[in-house]
């Protein structure tokens, strides 16, 4: 299984954090060691002090495809929830000075949370509304109708790269509003107005 992440893909997020708009899709990778597996704890590694939050949607892949057509792109999504990508700030930021790869900074242990799947069938991928809530309070209010690059066009465009197979997973990219989390945080995901994530921070 291999774990797609998109940055950027929300202008709003990207000016929040002072980042060009992109122009076409930015791609990461996470390994599967990064998921943090259901009723487990977040816990804050000691590498970072200032973790953040992002909520997004994610796409599981339903059947293998290389160099997929955009117009039967989205034949290849099987599955959709809401997950966090928890990213260490701190790390990520001290590496893009340097010009260096970030990926401790996105791909350590835990850094995947992956919500309540839901068949994709049930979607109009075009309008799709999620929230990430932390202690009660809706922090991230996001709709895939901001997108700047929406689902058929990511997954032509990670296809063009890397052959797409059955189980893969695709975090779609945050909207703004991410930010740190501290212990005792408790985070929910919501899609389409239903909790589909929980995740307790320690």
């Amino acid at each position: 299984m291999k774990i797609f992440c998109i940055g950027r893909n929300y202008a709003a997020h990207a000016l929040e954090l002072q980042n060009e708009v992109p122009d076409s899709p930015i791609i990461f990778m996470k390994p599967s060691t990064a998921i943090l597996h259901k009723d487990r704890d977040f816990y804050i590694p000691d590498f970072s002090n200032n973790i953040h939050y992002e909520g997004e949607i994610v796409l599981k892949i339903g059947k293998n495809g290389k160099a997929i057509d955009p117009k039967f792109a989205s034949k290849y999504i099987s599955q959709i929830t809401v997950g966090i990508d928890f990213t260490a700030r701190d790390l990520q930021d001290e590496l893009k000075k340097k010009g260096h790869p970030w990926e401790i900074a996105k791909a350590f242990d835990g850094a995947a949370v992956i919500g309540e799947w839901s068949e994709a069938s049930d979607f109009d991928f075009k309008n799709i509304g999620f929230q990430l809530h932390k202690n009660g309070e809706c922090v991230q209010d996001g709709n895939t109708s901001l997108l700047l690059f929406p689902f058929e066009q990511l997954i032509s465009h990670i296809s063009k790269y890397f052959t797409l197979q059955t189980g893969d997973l695709i975090y779609t990219g945050t909207p703004a509003g991410v930010a740190k989390v501290t212990a005792g945080d408790y985070l929910e995901g919501f899609l389409e107005g239903r909790r589909v994530m929980e995740c307790n921070v320690k």
